[in-house]
């Protein structure tokens, strides 16, 4: 009996050995458990301060774009200014130029007129004096019968280079209107 006892308190003690080891082990799970839950508690609160910074800085980005888009519609609008003020000023330099062209022009024909009311001599020796380029201009606007008073007043060689460089000229102007 006393081994039967002994048999059946054999269980009961690797009962309570087990119910011991089965107690520990809810503690160690216990423990875990709380020790899992205060990491997930801490990688939300992350998670949370992360969101919250990415975010602020998508904000900041933003602003930063909105402030870019500005400035580019600013520099647009200054580029498309000052082409408009490059389109208007060659413009009137291009007028300007007309009218220079025009000034000297009427110039040029006012000296012309004055070599033409001149004395033949007097206009030859004031011509034969000048630079050629210079007294070519003007011996283009005169007419042929004036022109041929102050060349048969004038020294027969400057006479002959000018009426050289007349014929030159004439021949250029013939070309560049037949082949424009």
């Amino acid at each position: 009996m006393k081994r039967v006892k002994f048999l059946f308190l054999i269980p009961l003690f690797l009962f309570a050995v087990d119910n011991q080891k089965l107690l520990d082990c809810y503690d160690i799970f216990a423990q875990k458990k709380a020790e899992l839950e205060a990491q997930a508690e801490k990688i939300l609160e992350e998670k949370e301060a992360l969101e919250a910074l990415k975010n602020t800085y998508m904000a900041l980005i933003k602003k930063k774009e909105e402030k870019l888009k500005q400035k580019e519609a600013e520099i647009n609008a200054t580029l498309k200014r000052i082409e408009e003020e490059k389109k208007q000023i060659q413009k009137l330099l291009e007028e300007n130029r007309k009218l220079l062209e025009e000034i000297k022009k009427a110039k040029l024909d006012k000296v012309a007129q004055s070599y033409a009311k001149m004395r033949a001599k007097n206009a030859a020796q004031i011509l034969s004096n000048m630079p050629q380029k210079d007294a070519l201009k003007i011996l283009q606007k005169l007419q042929p019968k004036i022109l041929a008073k102050i060349f048969s007043k004038m020294d027969p060689q400057i006479a002959a280079k000018l009426s050289e460089a007349l014929l030159k000229i004439q021949k250029d102007k013939n070309e560049s209107t037949a082949n424009p």
